[in-house]
């Protein structure tokens, strides 16, 4: 029990439930990222390898503190049994085999899928390319040494990977279809979720690191925008260690993929190349509009309302990034890593699509148009209501998929109870559907205005 829940066990008398992840973890790694970006600013180092070293940054601070502070390899929900000796290797051998073929052929399938996806041969995702084809190396190396060593203590070796090595193998018969399904499930995810991550670390991080101090405080527009570069900066950089860092002597390992195709829809219909969102696509909420200083636009002359408008979308960008900081290790898209419920989950099951929903709306200003044109007021507004909805319907499909898990529910449960939105119902006279049914069943929770995520950003996204 950490110290958050053992304060409201004392003040509310409806304790929260425990989070898997430490409030530690986060602060910890924010604390090594931004001190390496201080001190990139310092000595103008605003490049790619400048950007790589600050996954280290933000990630090993992480590391250290979940061993050495939260001791989470000693979770049960490792698989890993640290009291008993290690099994002979010779126990083991087989199923070590097993594993790394089915990774070794796994990671072949995802380069395969890399040279024939178009788009990973241009504009940012080259620089993915390039990093994932040197990582490659120094991976299919180490992989070897650290299944052999963790085989020996798993309570259970034989996990998806294995499944897999044994249907590559022709052992039909000893390979479990759900299992292999599983697995592909997980990869599918990280395969596609890690490229598109690590080709926007260049650009976020230098947009966080080259505005001097004189060009952020110069305005109200200029510090929201800066502060803008700098919450897309920590976000990305969370999310990209945490696709890394799928690991089991971390706890941070994939307890299960989505296997809604629906939720698969849903986010997958958010990033490239399948965003109905960006420029041109059919969700295109801009054409029309001042883009997102729309709020500047419309407010410049007007001191007061700006500076105002400027601050809630500063709390906005925080509380964004405070949803991906809270993930530590375990941010993901799509799947199940444990169950959040401190910082901004203590609020709403989902701050991170409540706060850029929010942002969106506030900075766009839709249903003003620069064209003059009712129409594009109409239809502006009407667009940017159905991304909102997109991210409603992320939220539905992720809470169906945690649902499984009783942790979920017992904190889906108390969020009915405490939760602000649900309060604020209850206040107003109306009474959520479940609390009129009583308890809590499989399905979600009337309050799902947020990851991601890649969640959530649940622990999932």
């Amino acid at each position: 029990m950490n110290a958050e829940t053992r304060i409201e066990t004392v003040v509310s008398g409806d304790p929260r439930p425990r989070s898997a992840v430490s409030a530690g973890v986060g602060v910890a790694g924010l604390v090594g990222l931004l001190g390496w970006a201080g001190i990139c600013r310092a000595v103008g180092a605003e490049g790619w390898l400048a950007a790589l070293c600050g996954l280290f940054a933000c990630g090993v601070p992480m590391i250290a503190w979940s061993l050495l502070v939260d001791k989470v390899h000693r979770n049960p929900t490792t698989g890993i049994d640290w009291d008993a000796p290690p099994r002979p290797i010779s126990e083991t051998l087989d199923i070590s085999i097993a594993k790394i073929a089915g990774l070794w052929v796994t990671w072949a399938a995802i380069a395969g899928l890399y040279c024939i996806g178009r788009w990973y041969w241009d504009g940012a995702y080259l620089f993915s390319m390039y990093v994932l084809g040197v990582g490659s190396i120094p991976l299919l190396a180490l992989s070897v040494p650290y299944i052999l060593w963790l085989d020996r203590r798993l309570k259970e070796p034989r996990d998806g990977a294995w499944h897999f090595g044994q249907l590559i193998a022709g052992k039909r018969h000893k390979a479990d279809r759900e299992m292999l399904y599983e697995h592909a499930r997980c990869w599918a995810i990280k395969g596609f979720f890690l490229a598109f991550m690590i080709s926007t670390l260049p650009g976020n991080w230098k947009g966080a690191v080259q505005s001097s101090f004189a060009e952020i405080v110069s305005s109200p527009i200029a510090f929201t925008v800066w502060l803008a570069k700098l919450t897309f900066m920590v976000d990305v950089m969370f999310a990209t260690v945490g696709y890394v860092l799928t690991m089991k002597p971390l706890d941070a390992h994939i307890r299960s993929a989505n296997p809604y195709a629906a939720g698969w829809a849903a986010a997958l219909i958010c990033y490239p190349p399948f965003i109905l969102m960006g420029g041109g696509g059919p969700l295109d909420y801009h054409p029309g509009t001042a883009g997102d200083g729309a709020w500047a636009y419309w407010l410049d002359g007007y001191a007061a309302p700006m500076t105002i408008v400027a601050f809630l979308l500063v709390a906005l960008h925080i509380v964004y990034a405070w949803a991906t900081v809270a993930f530590g290790l375990r941010f993901s898209n799509l799947t199940h890593r444990g169950i959040l419920t401190h910082g901004p989950y203590a609020w709403t099951k989902h701050p991170a699509y409540l706060s850029k929903n929010l942002f969106w709306w506030l900075a766009t200003l839709p249903f003003l148009a620069t064209t003059g044109n009712p129409v594009d007021m109409i239809r502006n507004t009407v667009l940017l209501a159905m991304v909102s909805g997109v991210y409603y319907w992320r939220a539905r499909t992720e809470e169906r998929h945690l649902m499984a898990d009783p942790a979920y529910r017992d904190y889906a449960a108390w969020m009915e109870r405490n939760g602000p939105i649900p309060r604020l119902l209850r206040a107003a006279g109306f009474q959520p559907e479940r609390a009129r049914r009583g308890g809590v069943s499989d399905r979600v929770a009337p309050e799902v205005h947020e990851r991601a995520a890649p969640g959530q950003k649940l622990i999932s996204s």
